[in-house]
């Protein structure tokens, strides 16, 4: 036995050595057009034969400075397809910006999956050039690529759907998968290396979500309908003629979560935010230039919008007190005081502000939330926050006793009371934000129990109501001070006419007396 083993591997050896020869021969002696003529039609003759059909995507193509964003969706499908969980050899990739490790298949490493019936062959490759040119990337001479092998038969199906399917479910796994981003806007001046940055932006942690946000159920349910249907609604904004973003208003008093709900609709939609700080902004154009660097999915927030700038197109200038300035220097580095500080204000005028929310630049991209908060909805501009800018409007007021009832299954982790009966009276006679609510809840130290707590927010809801009322007498009283002090001034006033008619009266009255006295009229 051993002895054939020996005899059928001399063999091999024998035949692989003929072949070696014949191909050095071919590769030395042959002419180059010639070999370019037998390798074509020889590829022809194996095609009569071979059914299989093979497509590759490279790891770098065109310019080798970016990497194929096909390759990488490539990636992220096979790594997350079940047919990866039967690779024997797998490698690790630490990309930045992601949750977790993904694993991928080796080099040379093969698995095979189907679709629609069709059976398809995916394989990892890599070759190696000999080039020595200079390259920014380590291990450059290294080319990696995956290889799609299907029977030709299938071939409208592959390249129709199964691609385009394996791109698009890449990327959507990707952007499950990625760290969500808080980004910043940097002044004019700032510099990241050796380039400009629009943008710097750290992780996005923040915890909140729509269960542990306190606010009335049913207004929570209709604002995530309406995060529903904008993220479903890319077909029905083509269809429709708009750009796929949507406006919201979040207007309220201090304290009644509005930042809370941006982190909660901005985890709830898995988009990144972006903070937008219009007193940074140089003019109208960097405000473009913003735009253009936003990512689609994710959330533009521009807070207190009504303390941002003057938003009238008009400036006004500071004016120092000149009166002593009696020397002609001083005057002049007063101006020029004076115009270095106007150069550093924001330009940003109201027109520029309304085409960043609704004009064509507002269109580059998709798949945005623009969002305002103010605290003073009644100072702002009515054509900044009408329909079609800020398309929903969503008033965060007081807490009410649902919101409450949030609050405290999520600090003292209690569905009901019997302490619940009388906060929930009281809260519909006081006015307490959510902020102030959620304070008095939190147990300050490990001895506070349940009873403890709620107590202490029956008693801050009952001082809230004594000092809502004195306040409210305070004010009639002043009311009524101011009342009859018009109405004190409106009799003096009267009082004076009626004298000075009287006067008047008295005088034309001597003055006849006395013609008719004294017979002449003087």
């Amino acid at each position: 036995m051993v002895a054939v083993m020996g005899e059928l591997w001399s063999q091999v050896g024998s035949i692989i050595a003929s072949f070696m020869f014949v191909y050095t021969i071919f590769k030395d002696y042959i002419p180059y057009e010639l070999r370019g003529y037998l390798e074509r039609y020889s590829h022809k003759v194996v095609n009569l034969v071979y059914p299989y059909v093979q497509i590759t995507f490279h790891e770098y193509t065109g310019e080798r400075f970016k990497r194929s964003e096909v390759y990488g969706a490539i990636r992220t499908y096979l790594s997350a397809c079940p047919a990866s969980s039967r690779a024997k050899r797998l490698k690790a990739h630490d990309i930045k910006d992601n949750k977790s490790l993904i694993l991928s298949m080796d080099d040379n490493e093969e698995i095979t999956e189907e679709f629609h019936g069709a059976k398809l062959w995916w394989t990892s490759c890599k070759y190696v050039t000999k080039s020595q040119s200079f390259s920014f990337y380590p291990a450059s001479d290294e080319k990696r690529y995956y290889r799609l092998t299907f029977h030709r038969r299938y071939k409208d199906l592959i390249t129709g759907s199964y691609i385009n399917h394996v791109v698009q479910e890449g990327k959507a796994i990707a952007v499950r998968n990625r760290q969500l981003k808080l980004y910043t806007n940097n002044s004019s001046d700032d510099w990241h290396g050796y380039k400009r940055t629009k943008w710097s932006h750290v992780a996005f942690e923040h915890p909140a979500t729509f269960q542990t946000l306190a606010m009335d159920p049913k207004q929570k349910e209709e604002i995530i309908n309406d995060l529903d249907k904008f993220r479903l609604g890319k077909d029905y904004y083509s269809k429709i003629g708009k750009a796929w973003k949507r406006g919201y208003l979040l207007y309220g008093p201090p304290g009644t979560g509005k930042s809370t709900m941006i982190a909660a609709m901005a985890n709830y939609l898995e988009y990144d935010i972006y903070d937008l700080e219009l007193t940074a902004v140089k003019d109208n154009t960097d405000l473009k230039k913003l735009l253009i660097d936003t990512s689609n999915k994710s959330i533009i927030v521009i807070e207190d919008i009504d303390c941002s700038l003057d938003l009238t197109g008009q400036r006004n200038k500071k004016k120092d007190d000149e009166k002593d300035e009696d020397d002609e220097e001083k005057k002049k580095d007063a101006v020029r005081k004076r115009f270095e500080e106007d150069n550093k204000k924001s330009k940003v005028t109201l027109s520029g502000l309304l085409n960043f929310i609704d004009g064509i630049w507002s269109a580059c991209g998709g798949e945005r939330l623009i969002v305002f908060t103010t605290n003073y909805v009644d100072k702002l501009d009515p054509a900044l926050i009408r329909r079609g800018r800020m398309d929903k409007h969503i008033e965060l007021s007081y807490c009410c006793f649902e919101a409450f009832k949030v609050l405290a299954n999520n600090y003292l982790d209690i569905d009901s009371h019997h302490l619940f009966e009388k906060i929930k009276c009281l809260l519909e006679e006081t006015d307490m934000t959510p902020a102030d609510v959620a304070e008095n809840l939190m147990p300050k130290s490990v001895i506070e129990d349940v009873e403890t707590c709620l107590k202490k927010l029956i008693e801050a809801l009952e001082m809230a109501k004594e000092e809502a009322k004195k306040k409210a007498e305070e004010e009639e009283a002043k009311l009524k001070a101011e009342k009859e002090e018009k109405e004190e001034k409106k009799s003096e006033k009267s009082e004076k006419q009626d004298v000075k008619c009287n006067g008047n009266v008295s005088d034309e009255v001597k003055e006849e007396n006395g013609v008719k006295e004294n017979g002449v009229i003087t």
